[in-house]
């Protein structure tokens, strides 16, 4: 087989070792689908295609080059459409809520300055995710008036700030395995004028020592592993990471994530493995997964 990795950073802990447990039988390629210039089918080159491509890229040079391969025949996961559709935050709440999953309220705003009366504490969010986007509580009016000046134009949504352990358990799923952690939520300080940006805990056993106890697939209840997997039905997706605010009460789901990282859980290398090869065995018959009960909802912006 050839599998093909769509990123602009093959090195990355999961791929390489992914990559790694392919390459003694199965050609492993990599392509950066941001680098190059002109249309996809230039980028690509002549020869066949690959038979299955990994998409870890989410700006929108590299979900045109995924849906031109996908255009040509080609299998890929996540799909584009499906990768796209988990960056606007507005439209994630809708599908998830309609669906019946316990995604936390959120409202849509165009712009801070516009909010009212929102209810304090809150979260923040930019509407539309992406690399160092906007992620913040805010707890009073003064915090808010700080954020709209930072980030005067953003499109954002909020959600009410739901009492918590101050950490957030980070599931991830590739191919129906669901692995766990838990990470101190970047949430636990209200943030006045820049996010607070979070380091990840090292994942597995360090992560839930720092938590006070161990914490892997084994610790979290059957109706979490179904609810981690169910996400995946709705959103079309096979490789996604699912954050759950961390407490006694029903989990509420705050953020849902095309082809996460994955760090230091043993046994994702060997899923995403298992999972490019099946797909490739396919040869894409089946088609793109992609998000909604019909498949048919392909937003409308990628900002």
């Amino acid at each position: 087989m050839r599998i093909c990795l769509l990123t602009p950073d093959p090195g990355h802990p999961l791929l390489a070792a992914t990559a790694g447990l392919l390459r003694p039988r199965h050609l492993v390629e990599s392509l950066d689908p941001n680098a190059g210039d002109g249309p996809p089918a230039d980028r690509l080159g002549p020869g066949p295609l690959a038979d299955v491509y990994l998409l870890k890229a989410r700006t929108p040079r590299a979900l045109a080059f995924a849906r031109h391969l996908e255009e040509r025949g080609a299998p890929v996961i996540n799909s584009a459409a499906a990768t796209r559709f988990c960056q606007d935050r507005t439209g994630m709440a809708e599908l998830a809520r309609s669906a019946g999953l316990p995604f936390a309220a959120t409202r849509t705003t165009a712009r801070l300055a516009d909010l009212a009366e929102p209810g304090f504490p809150l979260v923040v969010k930019s509407r539309y995710s992406r690399r160092h986007d906007l992620v913040a509580r805010v707890d009073d009016a003064a915090g808010l008036r700080a954020l709209a000046e930072r980030w005067p134009d953003e499109p954002v949504v909020t959600q009410p700030y739901l009492a918590n352990s101050g950490w957030d358990q980070k599931l991830w799923v590739i191919a129906g395995q669901v692995f766990c952690a838990r990470r101190r939520s970047e949430l636990a300080e209200p943030a006045l004028v820049e996010p607070v940006l979070v380091e990840p805990a090292p994942a597995g056993a360090a992560a839930g020592a720092a938590h006070g106890s161990p914490f892997g697939p084994g610790d979290l209840p059957a109706e979490r592993v179904d609810l981690a997997r169910r996400v995946g039905e709705v959103f079309g997706l096979d490789v996604y990471g699912v954050d759950l605010l961390d407490g006694p009460a029903e989990p509420v789901i705050v953020d849902v994530n095309a082809f996460p990282g994955v760090r230091g859980q043993a046994g994702a290398p060997e899923a995403l493995a298992a999972l490019a090869l099946r797909v490739a065995g396919r040869g894409g018959a089946s088609g793109p997964r992609v998000p909604g009960p019909r498949g048919a909802w392909w937003p409308t912006s990628s900002r």
